[in-house]
């Protein structure tokens, strides 16, 4: 198949070179004419893989007419915060009536606060069908083709079963579902998680107190997602449990790390200045906030997240509130 991977950061690169090694033909979307020549003349993306050697099956443009002509399906690997506008861009190329949509974006949109399929959704109505990916893929760990699961979800269930099969590979291993809200709801809170384990970290607090912000924020995570309608078991599979251990766990995580560096003194503005990556987890915890609050739905460590990030209190603080609230029952 013909298939556009629009986005060329770390997981956009990592995703196209499994669909090449699969044997379909990519056009890999760059932002920049230079970066995509860059990436066509050294055949890999210096600013983020650079030992991953591209298959020759991979083209890598900046023109968005170019990747998206003639593809069967369109991945959209950008920025939460970018989705409406390149969405905008495609729209004004295709209806996409002919092709199967793919976000594999963890976040929320800035201005209504959707999850990425239903961004999908508004701007490309005649889509043949639309789906979101998401688990436990650390892009660096699945570019050196260490094994890794994922899950695909679309209230399509063929269209699902499609993706499932090009992804599908030795060290990749696509599941599916048809609970679009609840995979997308956990691949976009488990980032404020992750900022969390990562002030932990910087703390110097151990792996009782990470297994325990895991856990609660785990429940928090489930409380909000039933409130949405998703689906319980979601939470306790990859895209839940799954995805939630392997971004507050590892030292390759960029919302760890920039937890564990707000937690050593460095400013919201500091860390984002310093790195090509996006920190999801920093737009995403007012998005979270702010749905908890309109859902009355009680999470009290993205509470505290959210009065560290937008209102200055100190994580010391924060870690303090935190354990003096009232003693309760682990379930209700």
């Amino acid at each position: 198949m013909e298939i556009a991977v629009i986005g060329a950061g770390s997981w956009g690169t990592v995703l196209a070179q499994v669909l090449a090694e699969n044997g379909h033909t990519v056009r890999l979307w760059a932002r920049t004419r230079e970066k995509a020549n860059t990436m066509n003349e050294s055949r890999c993306n210096g600013d983020y893989l650079p030992d991953l050697i591209l298959s020759s099956s991979i083209t890598v443009t900046n023109d968005l007419c170019a990747a998206i002509k003639r593809a069967s399906v369109l991945v959209f690997v950008v920025p939460s915060k970018g989705m409406e506008a390149i969405a905008e861009q495609v729209r004004q190329m295709t209806d996409a009536s002919d092709a199967i949509l793919l976000s594999c974006t963890k976040g929320f949109s800035r201005t209504k606060r959707e999850i990425m399929t239903d961004v999908l959704s508004r701007y490309f109505p005649k889509a043949k069908a639309i789906a979101a990916l998401s688990g436990p893929n650390l892009a660096r760990e699945i570019a050196a083709r260490q094994p890794a699961a994922t899950v695909i979800a679309s209230k399509d269930l063929d269209a699902a079963r499609t993706l499932q099969q090009l992804f599908f590979c030795s060290y990749f291993r696509p599941y599916v579902s048809t609970d679009v809200i609840g995979v997308q709801l956990c691949g976009c809170v488990k980032n404020c998680y992750a900022l969390v384990t990562g002030m932990i970290d910087g703390l110097g607090y151990g792996e009782n107190s990470q297994a325990a912000v895991i856990t609660r924020g785990l429940a928090e995570t489930s409380r909000l997602g039933m409130a949405l309608g998703a689906r319980p078991e979601t939470f306790a599979g990859l895209a839940g449990i799954g995805d939630l251990v392997a971004t507050c766990s590892s030292p390759l995580s960029r919302n760890r790390t920039a937890g564990t560096l707000l937690a050593k003194g460095q400013t919201p503005e500091q860390i984002m200045a310093g790195t090509k990556m996006v920190i999801e987890g920093m737009d995403t915890t007012k998005a979270v906030y702010e749905l908890a609050r309109e859902r009355n739905v009680e999470m009290p460590i993205i509470d505290q997240l959210y009065e560290v990030l937008y209102n200055g209190k100190s994580i010391s603080l924060a870690a303090r509130d935190l354990m003096s609230r009232a003693a309760k029952k682990e379930w209700n």
